[in-house]
């Protein structure tokens, strides 16, 4: 058995395994293939696969002859019109908010397990790559924020004076927004917090923050952990406790996303527009429409002196780390489809594989990604 391992497409620094875990990977009867360059914005070279034990290969030999194909984000559709049925394909293929690429897969018979999709249920944590992906998103955040800020993030006594710590504003309290938080205490800025699921109140409380509550969310367990769309109601009471909380914020990381939907408008103009100068809005939700009205995915502008920053791929610039932990996330899933004598198994009884299985022989296999489409 081959496994591949493809370069990504232009602006993703990221590689699905690095050379230590091609190591982990490695076993009698499976061999690694890597393609020429694949890791090297990851700080890996060509030369580091090969003393892990993995075959440099060029881009074409890896998509006509290697069973199984690994990435990060999915491959161009011109390269995936080249796959052939007997392949498999495994990546983030953002399947609920991209039918045309379920579309492409299903026409091509391929098989495709999405990364994304992997079920959030105790047994696969250690497959969790968005849990993966948004701590590194959470962290470089805060980050960001603060080498925007014109001011300090912690209180200071001096002889100049006391300088008062930044009020850090977090909407949405998933994985992303606790690691913002746990930043943002640990460079000693004040924090608030709000999000519709009430569930996180404790998580919140326990870093060090406050949470803000309004009250009338709804909340569907069946959702997977994941938020839900709102009433109309809640989100005008919502709209009016991020207004008055958002006018003495220095800073605002926004987090919250529904999979499938447009991210919900948390930060209208009007709200930007009351916030103190050299304030810094930092929206993960960019990709998907953005929390903030006036936020442009992969741009940092400035609008009536608020720096707002778009940006949905924080991974990318944290490639290392970043690939060391999807790298991780991939083996411990490839564990569960290949066993040690390299034999390859698809058991659609076991939860994690048939919820993560986007498509093969033809149909949808995921029956969060069917029932999404077949509303």
């Amino acid at each position: 058995m081959n496994i591949g391992v493809l370069k990504e497409q232009t602006g993703e620094n990221r590689v699905a395994i690095l050379p230590e875990t091609v190591k982990k990977l490695l076993r009698p009867n499976l061999s690694v293939w890597v393609e020429t360059g694949a890791g090297t914005n990851a700080s890996a070279c060509d030369s580091d696969y090969q003393d892990a034990g993995a075959e440099i290969k060029s881009r074409d030999e890896i998509v006509t002859g290697a069973d199984i194909v690994l990435m990060v984000s999915k491959p161009e559709n011109e390269i995936l019109n080249k796959f052939t049925a007997k392949q498999t394909l495994i990546a983030t293929f953002s399947a609920l908010n991209d039918k045309e690429v379920v579309d492409l897969l299903k026409d091509k018979q391929l098989t495709a397990f999405s990364m994304e999709l992997v079920p959030r249920i105790t047994r696969a944590q250690s497959m969790d790559v968005l849990s993966s992906m948004a701590t590194v998103a959470g962290y470089k955040a805060v980050l960001d924020a603060a080498n925007h800020l014109p001011t300090f993030f912690p209180m200071f006594m001096t002889a100049a004076g006391t300088i008062r710590p930044a009020k850090v504003l977090i909407l949405g309290a998933g994985v992303a927004g606790l690691q913002a938080i746990a930043i943002a205490r640990k460079l000693g800025a004040q924090v608030e917090v709000f999000d519709v699921r009430s569930a996180v109140k404790e998580q919140v409380l326990s870093l060090g923050a406050k949470f803000v509550e309004v009250e009338g969310s709804k909340e569907d367990e069946s959702a997977g952990g994941y938020a839900v769309e709102q009433t109309e109601e809640y989100k005008r009471k919502q709209q009016e406790a991020v207004e008055a909380h958002a006018e003495k914020a220095n800073v605002i990381i926004s987090t919250a996303q529904i999979p499938g939907k447009k991210a919900p408008l948390l930060i209208k103009k009007t709200v930007v527009e009351k916030m103190k100068k050299g304030s810094v809005i930092v929206d993960l939700a960019a990709s998907s429409g953005g929390n903030c009205e006036l936020s442009k995915n992969n741009e940092i502008i400035v609008h009536n002196g608020i720096t707002i920053i778009g940006k949905s791929n924080y991974p990318s610039e944290m490639p290392f780390d970043a690939s060391k932990m999807y790298g991780q996330n991939m083996l411990n899933f490839l564990n569960l489809l290949i066993d040690k004598e390299a034999n390859f198994s698809l058991n659609f009884e076991d939860k994690i594989i048939k919820g993560t299985c986007l498509t093969h022989n033809g149909e949808i296999i995921s029956e969060r990604v069917k029932n999404f489409y077949n509303k």
